[in-house]
């Protein structure tokens, strides 16, 4: 029986490509020289004269041919691996096991409908064939096709109900699903047909924790680790589970011991780094060791640019804010980040394009449109954005304090109204808001004297929550202004 566990590391785990590869090639040495390939020749002429004469050349060379393909693998060069099952010998090629494995190559290369078609033929061959509707039901897994994977793993059970692969990944999708409950029972049925089953007992764990079960979870990974104690994800969900119930040190113990085993696990290293928020300097060591394990993902980006922007590395903070915008445009936050910076740096178009981004995924948060206004501003003339506020004035609500901020913008006159809104409201974040904004304003008219003023009205309200407080104390700063001391935030 063809290994998932193996198949799954081959073309689903988000390894490199080299790893990926070297996967591959362990997994087709196990089948291959593991026994899996009996002769073909032999099983189905047993009436030629010498069978075992007959079929021992083409094994030898498909041995042979299998031992390039791993060894291809093994360099992560997948077009090579494929290109060389073109040249195993009939009727050796047609073997289960070996399309299986060519299967796996063809994911792992990304060829997912070529894989699929590969494995559908197999299963119209020998409809009940388990460990092909598994490889199918992995693949579809791996495609986002969940509806076709529980099918799979539906009509797995129906032929072997107690058949733990298909079980554990129906608990899988449970716990996907939040279906915790439902979960739990797959998971249940999977440890009854096979109680050392390691992605079973994983999941089980996982959903006792979800269930606010932690003595249960506990007791299950140490179980779990006795059996399987060189399978990272097990230390690493019982780090998670100590993590939750706040047991410090040995969340970090477990953590670390998963890391060993598995130092290019990209979710394990930012878990580990998350532990060490208290220690921010432990904390981007862990980030930084991350971002070369995935480096297409952006988290790793937005916890080092955040810790670096505390560290007043404002020139890496802002690097890393413009990866996390590159790989995750919609995360509206790194946009913002970005904006700060350049506004930090003076460079006002770039500030300008940053918060229009950020404005464009978070149309309500009005400040980013105020802000791209107000660099814009910066970056020419005053009246340049007024085709911009035009539109923005005609979506806010009349007589709200983003209408009035953006009319106030619009028409470069209007600062009395502004100034008895002001007074009016009851809203503190509101109020210092818009003295930010009426502050920018008098500057970008040349009105040092009015922009001071109200610069420093913004400090005294202490509202440090708020957005534009680091951009009003790094405007005083540029302007020599000296600090006042710090106030409790008014109430």
């Amino acid at each position: 029986m063809i290994n998932r566990h193996t198949f799954t590391y081959c073309f689903g785990s988000g390894l490199p490509a080299r790893r990926r590869g070297a996967w591959c090639a362990f997994f087709i040495l196990t089948a291959c020289f593991g026994g899996a390939l009996a002769s073909q020749e032999n099983r189905r002429n047993p009436s030629r004269p010498d069978p075992a004469e007959a079929g021992a050349g083409k094994q030898a060379e498909t041995q042979a041919l299998m031992l390039r393909i791993s060894q291809a693998l093994s360099q992560g060069d997948f077009n090579q691996a494929l290109a060389l099952f073109d040249a195993i010998p009939a009727p050796n090629a047609e073997s289960a096991e070996i399309r299986m494995i060519k299967a796996s190559v063809l994911a792992s290369a990304g060829k997912y409908d070529e894989a699929r078609g590969l494995l559908n033929s197999l299963i119209a061959r020998e409809p009940d064939k388990v460990d092909a509707l598994l490889v199918l039901a992995e693949l579809e897994g791996l495609a986002g096709r969940d509806r076709e994977r529980r099918a799979l793993l539906e009509r797995v059970v129906k032929i072997d109900p107690a058949q733990a692969e298909a079980l554990a990944a129906l608990g899988a999708l449970g716990m996907r699903s939040h279906s915790y409950k439902n979960a739990a029972s797959f998971f249940d049925r999977a440890l009854q047909a096979d109680p050392s089953h390691r992605e079973a007992l994983l999941g089980r764990a996982q959903a006792h924790r979800h269930l606010k079960e932690p003595k249960n979870a506990e007791a299950l990974l140490n179980r779990a680790l006795a059996l399987h104690p060189r399978w990272a994800p097990l230390w690493s969900e019982r780090a998670r589970l100590y993590r939750s119930g706040g047991h410090h040190q040995q969340a970090l113990s477990d953590f670390d011991r998963a890391l060993a085993l598995e130092p290019d696990n990209y979710w394990t290293a930012i878990d580990r780094g998350l532990l060490d928020l208290n220690q921010k300097a432990e904390a981007l060591v862990q980030f930084e060791k991350a971002k070369p394990l995935n480096p297409n993902n952006f988290l790793a980006y937005v916890y080092t640019a955040g810790i670096k922007d505390e560290f007043r590395d404002l020139a890496g903070a802002e690097r890393d804010y413009a990866a996390a915008a590159r790989l995750k445009p919609e995360y509206y936050f790194a946009f913002e980040g970005l904006g700060v910076h350049r506004m930090l740096r003076k460079d006002w178009v770039a500030a300008r394009d940053a918060f229009l981004n950020a404005y464009q995924q978070a149309p309500a948060e009005y400040a980013y449109a105020l802000l791209a206004a107000m660099n814009w501003m910066r970056a020419g003339k005053p009246s340049d954005p007024k085709q911009f506020l035009e539109g923005e004035l005609k979506k806010a609500k009349r007589n709200s304090a983003e209408w009035y901020l953006f009319r106030l913008y619009y028409d470069l006159t209007g600062d009395t109204d502004i100034i008895a809104q002001i007074a009016k409201e009851k809203s503190l974040d509101t109020k210092a808001r818009m003295l930010y904004y009426l502050a920018n304003f008098y500057d970008i008219r040349g009105n040092k004297t009015l922009a001071d003023k109200y610069f420093l009205e913004f400090r005294e309200m202490n509202r440090m929550m708020i957005l534009e407080w680091r951009l009003n104390e790094w405007a005083l700063e540029d302007r020599g202004l000296a600090a006042l001391p710090q106030s409790k935030p008014k109430q």
